[in-house]
Formats: structure tokens, sequence, C-alpha cells
């Protein structure tokens, strides 16, 4: 027995082992989105349109989450979620300035950011651990500096970018948007932890030279897991961009994009996909109690108690539901 990577007390039998997904093991997943799909029906009063912009954002979270913890799964450490997020929403922004439709924008800015990160894949792919994390976060600082220097008429500059609401601005409607959405980025992880991309992962994740040796190609399934992962996490940036109706580089590309994703899925628990969705749930809950609570110091409060949690559940929530098998992890 030795811990991962990701500091995971694993072994490698249980590392590459197949999980066991059954419809035992999906039954809290659909609970999860079976209440997610009522809560915007129930009646919420006057705080209706307040409440479905947590809910939504809430969503929103887990699609980062999820996303990041995909890539977490071959062993990568990244810091460009941010940069992803960004180019979602510019290039979704930018598409919709151009004439085109969002049914077409969203897909197209996501897979353009996805084309992006082969390219990035393509250039630190030979790097590994704390510096492959360095070259993402610059790349993060570059593509920021990028967009607030082109020109004003192009991409709004430093001054950010007005973005047509999405769906006209119809709260109840985005949030549903929003769930399907999760919904697809909970399909692919749980298609990646079941297909062929689990063993490479694991094996990736377990060591290179040996994953080269059994086989593996280790730079395919690195990039193939970085475009999963950097396409879902654009698709985020354009719920974001569509929601806010205005984004900036500053507020966009900012280091918080990068780090919540990473921390909500070890609180959530890592290499599962209720995890990181049970995460973000639980953490953007917290969060709005206590700045209700606790008022101006209520991030002080907030990043205790994500710090303390995360020291006594290193397994992260998931931990708490496990029975040491992972087969029934979901």
């Amino acid at each position: 027995m030795r811990a991962d990577r990701m500091g995971t007390p694993t072994s490698k039998r249980q590392a590459t082992r197949r999980p066991d997904i059954t419809g035992v093991a999906l039954v809290p997943l659909g609970i999860f989105f079976a209440l997610a799909l009522v809560f915007p029906f129930l009646p919420l009063g006057d705080r209706g349109a307040f409440l479905l912009q947590i809910g939504f954002f809430t969503l929103v979270a887990g699609i980062m989450a999820l996303s990041w913890d995909i890539l977490a799964r071959s062993g990568q450490v990244s810091l460009a979620h941010a940069a992803f997020y960004g180019l979602g929403a510019y290039g979704y922004a930018l598409l919709l300035k151009g004439g085109l439709a969002w049914p077409l924008a969203m897909p197209l800015a996501a897979l353009g950011a996805g084309v992006v990160s082969l390219v990035l894949g393509a250039v630190t792919m030979r790097l590994s651990g704390m510096y492959f994390a360095i070259a993402t976060l610059a790349f993060t600082e570059v593509v920021r500096t990028i967009i607030q220097n082109l020109p004003e008429d192009v991409a709004g500059g430093a001054n950010g970018l007005l973005v047509p609401a999405l769906l006209g601005g119809n709260p109840r409607g985005q949030y549903l948007l929003a769930l399907a959405l999760l919904a697809l980025t909970a399909a692919v992880s749980l298609a990646v932890r079941v297909g062929r991309l689990h063993h490479a992962f694991a094996a990736i994740r377990q060591g290179e030279e040996t994953a080269r040796v059994l086989g593996v190609s280790t730079v395919r399934y690195k990039l193939a897991a970085f475009f999963i992962s950097s396409t879902l996490a654009a698709l985020a940036g354009v719920l974001y961009a569509g929601k806010t109706f205005f984004i900036s580089p500053l507020d966009t590309f900012s280091l918080a994009n990068s780090i919540a994703p990473l921390t909500t899925s070890i609180f959530g628990g890592l290499y599962t996909t209720l995890g990181p969705i049970l995460g973000a749930t639980v953490l953007r809950v917290a969060e709005e109690a206590l700045h209700n609570v606790v008022k101006n110091g209520y991030l002080v409060v907030y990043g205790l108690v994500l710090m303390l949690s995360i020291l006594w559940l290193p397994r992260g929530l998931m931990g708490l539901f496990r029975r040491g098998r992972h087969g029934g992890d979901v």
C-alpha cells in the first residue's frame, strides 16, 4: 500500500481496477439530480430569483470541480482552469457578437478552448508535478494579458465586455440549462471511470514509466484528459458569461477560478463523480450561510472551515460513505 500523487492511499491493484458502476452505486447521484430538478419548481417566494441564482452558480461550480477531477485522475495538477473558463466565456461572447446563435456558440466556444488545451498540452506534457502546475499557471496569466490588451472594440480590453443574457435572462431556464450541462459532465465522468481511459489514467497516475512499460501511450492519454477537462471547464465559463451579462479579464481569469475546483474536488472526494458535485454544493451553501451570519469576516471563517475539513477528512466527503471498497464509488 502506498499513497498516490494526490495523497490518496492506494495500491496498483486498486488504482487500475475498473469501478463497478451499478444501479445501486448510481442511486446517490440520481437522488441529487432528482432533488436539483425539483428545486426550481418549488414555491420559493420573493427570494426565488436569488435562490435560483445561488443554485445556478452551485451547478457551475460542480462542473468546474468535476472537470478538474477528471484531469487529476491522470495524475496531472493543473492551475489553468481559469484560463479555459475564461476562454469559454470570451469565445462565447465573441461568437454571439459575430451573429452566431447561442445554441451554436456554446459548444463551439467550449470546443475552441479544448483545441487550445491540446496546443498547451503538446508543449507542457513532458513536464510533471509542480513544474506542470507552474506552467499552466503561467499560461493563465499569458491568456489574461492577451485578452486585456486586445482592442476594446474586439474584446472590451481591461474594461470588460457585455454579453447578451442567456435564455433572455430567465432564472429558471438558466438554472435548468446549467443542470443539464452538469448532468452531461457527470455522464462524461462516469464514462471515463468505466472505459479504457480509466485503466490508462490510473496507470499514469501510479507512474508514467511503469505505464509506458505496460504499453500505455502516456502523452496521448494525458492530452485526452486535458482536452476533456478543459472543454468542460469552458462550458462552465460559457454559463458564467451568459448569466452575469458582463465579463472582464480580472474576474474571469482570476486565480480563484483555478484554485476553487481543486479544493472543491479534494473536499468532496477525488476520483469520484458525486464527490466534486457534493463538495461544490456543500461549500456554496456554507459560503452563503457564513456570509449572512459572519458578514465581513466570513471568508476567514470559510477558509478555516475548509482547511480543517480537508485535514479531518483526507478522503473528502465521499470518505464518509466509502466502506473500504473502491468499486462502489460513484
